[in-house]
């Protein structure tokens, strides 16, 4: 099944008559940090250099936000000295990228260049969960992907399992444990994890993607390890019911109006698709389209559009399904609102399937990001009775 698209980026109807300066930020404060990076790679290789210029800014483990030459292969090796020190300044009339310089008595902040729309690719805490995208509508600079709430309650896993159930959506059986809890009373949160259903069990960081810190739990030794393991990566660990299941994605696009892609099926070459089957051994495989039955892919598409438009998500997500072998009962596991871009990666992979080629995937999303802004300058900021 394949989608015929007839949507093109116009560039005098959305008052740009010159190529669109777009910023690509990467890296981050994240488990996902290097993931960020592997996607960051494939967005700035497949922009379309007559459409745009394109600018990079680094956040480095520590928070530094860095920029200059070749930034992205400066994070990759992890050698940052000839970077320079950059920001964004949260001022609506000065919508561009600055760097620091040092002179012996004064700091100057010195213009990079103005910026129309930002490509944020930090996945994760810190650029998934709505931190950076409430600094941007501080900025007054459009961004690609969703606003603070929808990435908020996407982010977090336990949340958005509650919005899905307030919504009569199916999610498995799952609770939120405290990190401050497992000091203060172990044993407790082991019963109380235990009362969630028989093993297996998943546990998770509720903040965390690219199945960073997640564990499959087959007795209490195994529990116990996994909120350890957990816990350090967040404050909030989800604890859910596991099940042999079949993992479906589907991509999701637009504002208002949105589309659901066809949908594929991720193969995990260990027992689930931990951190290692995604980016490490590649050995695992992704069936496009997912072998299914109509009803089947009609009823995931319908219940993912359904999550999307629930968390107020804008621009991109992809939503992942669980699939149990046994019974063929549909779960809906987590939306992602800045999924990976890597050239493994599910999200562009399924619109390459659905007839939207991985380029003119990008132009769109940055379309979105344009009209979305378009739509929330259209609002009053000041009461006049």
């Amino acid at each position: 099944m394949a989608f015929a698209w007839n949507w093109k980026l116009n560039w005098l109807e959305i008052g740009i008559d010159m190529k669109i300066r777009v910023l690509v930020i990467f890296g981050g404060r994240s488990g996902e940090h290097e993931v960020s990076l592997m996607s960051a790679r494939s967005i700035i290789d497949n922009l379309d250099s007559a459409k745009y210029e394109i600018y990079s800014l680094g956040i480095t483990h520590a928070g530094v936000w860095l920029t200059g030459e070749a930034v992205l292969d400066a994070f990759v090796n992890q050698r940052y000295t000839a970077l320079k020190q950059a920001v964004l300044l949260p001022n609506p009339g000065h919508a561009g990228l600055f760097i620091i310089e040092n002179s012996p008595s004064q700091e100057v902040l010195k213009t990079v260049s103005s910026i129309d729309v930002v490509f944020p690719v930090i996945h994760g805490t810190n650029g998934e969960d709505g931190i950076l995208q409430g600094y941007l509508e501080m900025c007054g600079i459009p961004y690609v992907g969703a606003g603070v709430l929808g990435s908020a309650v996407g982010m977090d896993k336990g949340v958005f399992k509650n919005v899905m159930q307030a919504n009569g959506i199916p999610v498995l059986e799952n609770i939120v444990i405290m990190r401050a809890d497992l000091k203060d009373n172990m044993n407790a949160v082991i019963d109380q994890a235990e009362k969630v259903s028989p093993y297996p069990l998943f546990v998770k960081p509720a903040n965390m993607g690219s199945s960073v810190g997640v564990s499959k739990c087959h007795n209490r030794s195994d529990l116990l390890e996994g909120l350890h393991e957990a816990a350090r990566f967040d404050t909030r660990i989800l604890v859910e019911r596991g099940i042999e299941a079949r993992e479906i994605e589907v991509s999701i696009l637009g504002n208002q109006e949105t589309t659901a892609s066809v949908p594929g099926e991720v193969v995990p070459s260990r027992e689930f698709y931990s951190y290692e089957a995604k980016y490490v051994d590649e050995a695992s495989r992704l069936i496009i389209p997912a072998p299914l039955e109509p009803a089947q892919a009609q009823l995931i598409q319908s219940l993912a559009l359904r999550a999307y438009q629930a968390v107020d998500a804008k621009g991109m997500a992809r939503v992942d399904f669980l699939m149990d072998k046994h019974t063929g009962e549909i779960y809906l596991s987590e939306i992602n609102t800045i999924p990976g871009f890597t050239k493994i990666s599910m999200y562009p992979k399924l619109w390459q399937a659905s007839g939207l080629p991985y380029t003119a995937l990008l132009d769109r999303l940055i379309g979105l990001a344009l009209e979305r802004k378009q739509e929330r300058d259209q609002l009053e900021w000041k009461y006049s009775a």
